[in-house]
């Protein structure tokens, strides 16, 4: 739905789906292979390679569908993270709790 749509239908709201995440195999959000091989996930949850761009919210958004999520990713990666959520670094790996 563009812009012009959504100007038409006087703003009529529609709930967006969260993003699927892509199969094994597939390709990552820059178009490179991904590993056929699949990474073992956390107990707590999923791993996740941070990438140029990326926030905390964005992170929350793309995975549970709500940006206000950040939180539980921060807790559950201070010792990574540090004492600044605002400040991650490109190839940190963050786990991401099951919520």
């Amino acid at each position: 739905m563009g812009l012009f749509d959504f100007l038409s239908n006087k703003g009529e709201e529609k709930p967006v789906e969260p993003a699927a995440k892509p199969a094994a195999g597939g390709t990552d959000f820059f178009g490179n292979n991904a590993p056929t091989t699949a990474q073992p996930t956390a107990a707590k949850g999923d791993s996740y390679t941070v990438v140029s761009g990326d926030s905390l919210s964005k992170i929350a958004k793309h995975h549970y569908g709500d940006a206000s999520k950040w939180h539980q990713i921060y807790e559950a990666n201070k010792a990574i993270i540090g004492s600044n959520p605002d400040h991650i670094e490109v190839g940190q790996q963050l786990t991401l709790p099951t919520i």
